[in-house]
């Protein structure tokens, strides 16, 4: 089968959109696993794919790199809006996006008729430990510690729709995400998995983020982590809500304001990379 496709990125967070308008695909998470290797693949993050909606102005569905479905992906939704802007699937300025978590509404920035960023009302961030989900007691789960391999670490656990687990560190430069990410995201206290963002403090509107994804590994961004990121930031009395604070990652920089009512608004751009044919065949023969 020969599948059209788009890769887009949202501050380095890269996926392989394909258009469901107009064909089919089969086994969307092996299709993932296979088009996100990046020596026998196309090299992404995962696979996003644009579906018509009954309920909204288009559809989203995200595969995770491992082929493991996600609820939500904050960049992914940004490079939504832009493939149906300005393919004209969608021309006004307000977008809404089923999503697994639910419909997100999105507002277009654009010149001359064409995207230049969005402005994502990502829902509003939950701390309750039973709705992240999380195997923790309380209304809350806030500066607590966590042992991860033997080593303590105060966390906030937040949902953005999906799990989240935010640390502050003194030093990213030498953090040794491959070895401590995965014993975040597998930690049975989370019993679904988790995202794990590490972030340095530079001022209350700026922070540094790395992130580990469930069933990604470290990404260049996350956009659903970023907005965690400030949540917790502004729980904890570091940043102020209603403010815009920049969070710098390893792609690019997304800014987030933590509403009064507990919503999330995440703006950042979105850009095309390549289009292209695909054939699962060539891919691997065990593909059905």
């Amino acid at each position: 089968m020969k599948i059209e496709f788009i890769k887009m990125h949202g501050a380095g967070n890269d996926y392989v959109y394909i258009d469901c308008v107009r064909q089919r695909v089969q086994n969307p998470g092996q299709l993932s696993t296979l088009i996100s290797d990046r020596h026998k693949g196309i090299g992404a993050d995962g696979l996003v794919l644009i579906s018509p909606s009954d309920i909204a102005d288009v559809r989203m569905r995200m595969f995770n790199a491992d082929g493991s479905e996600g609820n939500m992906c904050g960049n992914a939704i940004r490079c939504v809006a832009k493939y149906v802007y300005d393919g004209g699937y969608a021309k006004q300025d307000i977008i809404k996006v089923e999503t697994k978590s639910g419909i997100k509404t999105i507002q277009i920035n654009s010149k001359n008729g064409r995207f230049i960023s969005a402005a994502v009302d990502m829902g509003k961030a939950v701390f309750t430990p039973s709705e992240i989900p999380m195997n923790a007691a309380g209304e809350s789960f806030i500066n607590q510690l966590i042992d991860i391999g033997g080593t303590a670490y105060r966390c906030t656990a937040v949902s953005m729709g999906n799990p989240h687990c935010v640390t502050f560190v003194d030093d990213l430069e030498n953090l040794e995400i491959e070895k401590i990410g995965p014993r975040f995201e597998n930690n049975p206290i989370f019993p679904d998995r988790v995202n794990t963002e590490f972030i340095k403090v530079i001022d209350a509107e700026n922070l540094e983020m790395r992130v580990w994804e469930r069933g990604s590994g470290e990404t260049m961004a996350c956009g659903t982590g970023s907005c965690a990121a400030v949540a917790a930031a502004v729980a904890l009395g570091i940043c102020k809500a209603g403010t815009p604070v920049n969070v710098h990652l390893r792609g690019g920089v997304l800014t987030d304001r933590y509403m009064l009512d507990g919503t999330v608004i995440m703006e950042g751009g979105a850009n095309t990379v390549f289009t292209g044919i695909f054939d699962t065949e060539e891919l691997s023969d065990s593909f059905t």
